[in-house]
């Protein structure tokens, strides 16, 4: 039996670790054209990890260009589905054979806890390769149903360059689930992690390389979203850009690609997501628990997170106690590099002071402090926030409105069926929303009416590989994972054929 790591163990690991802050073009790493970089900071304890490339317009010209003409060559996108399928399969196998390098780099990065970064973020991230490496060889064209001297041939190519601009919040993970597809089916990619954790992205784009995957298919540009990003999305030879991230940048890239060359768009974008319980939920016990861990899982830095939490009045009381009492028990922030940690750091000075201002608006606005509303372990000189919960709160509040990122919970009641789905449905965003009910009619007209990509019953944040996910409304458009997601890399070719 082996022995467990503690946080000293981790520690020393990530004192020895050996941090790459260069971009990644052509198979190789490579300094900015500039010459420019800009500061790693830990949002653990404020150390600089490392310099990372500040790459622009110079460096979006160059992997953009290598990219293509790796595309052009075909040794990529026209190499046998068999082939490529192996090839990923090792890229996989290798992202989970560097899993504790790569958890560390996250965590110290971004500033998770660090049995996150492990069991969820980088092990997501392999069996999200995998799982699309799996299916390479498993998805078949269309023939047209046509006269007999006819031929009707419906076939799926690569778009061809891909940009893809992730965030923070799963650095990795959400990179994986642009590059599952995107490398799947033959197209090279130009990956811009975010300023904010660019580490796990820079490093496994040199594991790619190793697995096999040809130099120029995937690239590596860190950098800041208005330089960088924007060359990216305004660029004429990139055919396709995938972003996950905020409402408001989602927008603008829109923008930028009309201004451009039409190149598709796919946005996943923000959520304020309703988890609605019903006074007849089979278990509130086990409904206030998946209530925690839905706002202060991932430091509420999760697009899914369930912040508006919606208590029929006749249980409100009750419940919100019940939630309470689960956040103190199990949420307490601590080091991230502590296995026992289950609330690490939020990423950086911004999102500390945004996540404080949102708690000062709650209170401005009239909402009833239940728990938290503080930062804490301000010694470490990390970014700690205490989950917080607001009671009291109506629907026209910023707090309840306003995606936060961070561990802020909102509670409102309602009375009825219809005005709980009334309430869930009054936002821009259509992520996600759960719901508790042991009335299976009663779950099935809520999963119909709530305006959610991703509608969870009994539990929260539910789903996996197989399983689409994206938003409706202001929350985007197109699907990440399952074989849905291979739609916004390929192209669908029409060939008819008079025999």
């Amino acid at each position: 039996m082996s022995k467990a790591v503690s946080r000293q163990d981790w520690e020393q690991r990530a004192a020895a670790l050996q941090i790459q802050g260069q971009a990644f073009v052509a198979g190789q790493y490579q300094p900015a054209v500039s010459g420019e970089t800009f500061d790693c900071i830990s949002p653990i304890d404020g150390r600089v990890l490392a310099q990372i490339a500040s790459c622009d317009q110079a460096d979006a010209d160059l992997a953009v260009a290598n990219a293509r003409a790796v595309f052009d060559s075909g040794v990529w996108s026209r190499k046998a589905p068999v082939q490529r399928k192996r090839i990923m399969q090792r890229f996989a196998d290798l992202i989970e054979q560097h899993c504790e390098e790569l958890a560390l780099l996250e965590t110290l990065d971004m500033g998770k806890p660090i049995g996150d970064s492990m069991a969820v973020d980088i092990t997501g991230a392999a069996r999200s390769i995998r799982w699309s490496a799996e299916a390479i060889d498993k998805v078949y064209d269309e023939v047209a149903p046509t006269a007999h001297d006819e031929l009707g041939l419906i076939t799926r190519e690569p778009v061809g360059v891909v940009a893809a601009i992730v965030p923070w919040n799963f650095p990795l993970l959400m990179a994986s689930w642009k590059l599952g597809p995107a490398l799947a089916t033959g197209n090279s990619v130009v990956l811009k992690p975010s300023e904010k954790s660019p580490l796990t992205a820079i490093r496994v784009a040199a594991l790619a390389v190793e697995a096999g995957i040809p130099a120029g298919v995937l690239n590596v540009l860190p950098g800041y979203g208005h330089t960088v990003g924007k060359a990216l999305a305004l660029h004429m030879d990139v055919d396709t850009l995938v972003f996950t991230g905020s409402t408001r940048v989602a927008k603008q890239l829109m923008i930028y690609a009309g201004e451009s060359n039409m190149k598709r768009v796919w946005l996943e974008a923000g959520g304020k997501s309703p988890n609605v319980v019903f006074a007849d939920a089979p278990d509130l016990d086990a409904a206030a628990e998946a209530a925690a861990s839905a706002i202060a899982y991932n430091q509420g830095e999760v697009c899914t997170a369930g912040s508006r939490l919606l208590v029929e009045e006749s249980i409100r009381e009750e419940f919100v106690g019940k939630v309470v009492e689960a956040l103190k028990r199990s949420w307490a922030p601590g080091h991230p590099l502590d296995p026992n940690t289950s609330v690490g750091a939020l990423v950086d000075t911004i999102q500390i002071e945004t996540v404080l201002r949102y708690i000062d608006t709650g209170h401005a606005d009239g909402a009833t402090l239940k728990l938290g509303g503080k930062r804490v372990m301000e010694e470490t000189g990390g970014l700690f926030v205490e989950p917080t919960v607001f009671d009291g709160v109506t629907n026209s509040m910023r707090i309840a409105r306003e995606e936060i990122f961070g561990p802020v919970l909102s509670v409102i009641g309602f009375s009825s069926f219809d005005e709980a789905m009334q309430i869930a449905n009054d936002t821009i965003y259509g992520l996600a929303a759960a719901v508790w009910t042991s009335d299976l009619s009663k779950a099935h007209r809520a999963a119909r009416t709530l305006r959610a990509g991703s509608v969870w019953v009994n539990q929260y944040d539910g789903g996996d590989m197989t399983a689409p996910f994206g938003g409706f409304k202001q929350s985007g458009n197109g699907r990440d994972k399952s074989l849905h997601a291979f739609d916004k890399y390929t192209e669908l070719k029409a060939t008819w054929i008079k025999l």
